[in-house]
């Protein structure tokens, strides 16, 4: 089994004290498509804090869809260079985002809020995820859902950014969101939130990534390809009569 190094320990997976399981489906996206194998689910965060709130928001969505049936990872940027300080960004923890991008059938990314925008480290995460890298595409037809965190009143600047930069990496964002506000407020010592109506729209918004990401999982090749892509490879398509042999007069 691959060690890696810039991966999270989810503590206390399966403790979700602000839940009320009542009320929460198991397998949210029963009947939309396979759930074997489990949904693969990449989670990044923007800040590098002790308390980090964006990082605390990342860990409780991370056990709510482990509790959905998914497999979670969450990177950890600590050591990550900036983009280009390095030649060909040849940095080890770079190669292990982008393993982690390329495993991953749907991701969360979770940013504070700094001066009105995402923060430089969320950013550098995204800037070292290459549109196309070594012939593969390590965002391109994975599901998104985006959060962030604000010191203050609720603000939403953030995740729009996110919508655009997951537009660009050629994501399928789901409609759904969240904005914690005073984020200071909402966890316990331990570093777990406390029940609230913030705590309820990360449930919603972990419920809709699981349907949307086994909804698409079947489609998610014949969704992204592009005519451009095939001129440019040189692969034409073949058609049905192609394939069964059939040439015109």
């Amino acid at each position: 089994m691959t060690e890696y190094q810039w991966l999270r320990t989810l503590p206390d997976p399966a403790h979700l004290p602000a839940l009320k399981p009542e009320y929460a489906h198991l397998r949210p996206a029963l009947g939309l498509g396979p759930l074997d194998p489990p949904p693969r689910i990449l989670l990044l965060y923007g800040s590098l804090r002790e308390r980090s709130f964006s990082r605390l928001v990342v860990e409780e969505a991370a056990r709510l869809l482990q509790f959905y049936g998914c497999e979670t990872r969450i990177f950890d940027p600590r050591d990550l260079p900036m983009p280009d300080a390095i030649a060909g960004d040849d940095h080890p923890a770079v190669h292990e985002l982008r393993e982690h991008s390329l495993w991953s059938e749907g991701q969360v990314w979770c940013s504070p809020e700094r001066h009105g925008q995402i923060t430089g480290i969320m950013k550098t995460q995204i800037d070292h995820l290459p549109l196309a890298y070594q012939g593969l595409r390590p965002t391109q037809g994975r599901t998104l859902a985006v959060m962030q965190v604000c010191a203050g009143s609720q603000s939403f600047n953030s995740v729009n950014t996110l919508r655009i930069l997951g537009r660009w990496m050629r994501m399928f964002t789901i409609p759904n969101q969240s904005s914690v506000a005073k984020a200071y407020l909402e966890f316990d010592e331990a570093g777990r939130m406390n029940p609230s109506s913030y705590y309820d729209r990360i449930v919603d918004v972990v419920e809709e990534l699981v349907r949307f990401t086994v909804l698409l999982r079947p489609h998610a090749e014949q969704l992204v390809d592009r005519y451009s892509e095939r001129k440019d490879q040189g692969t034409p398509v073949e058609t049905p009569a192609d394939a069964a042999g059939i040439t015109g007069a």
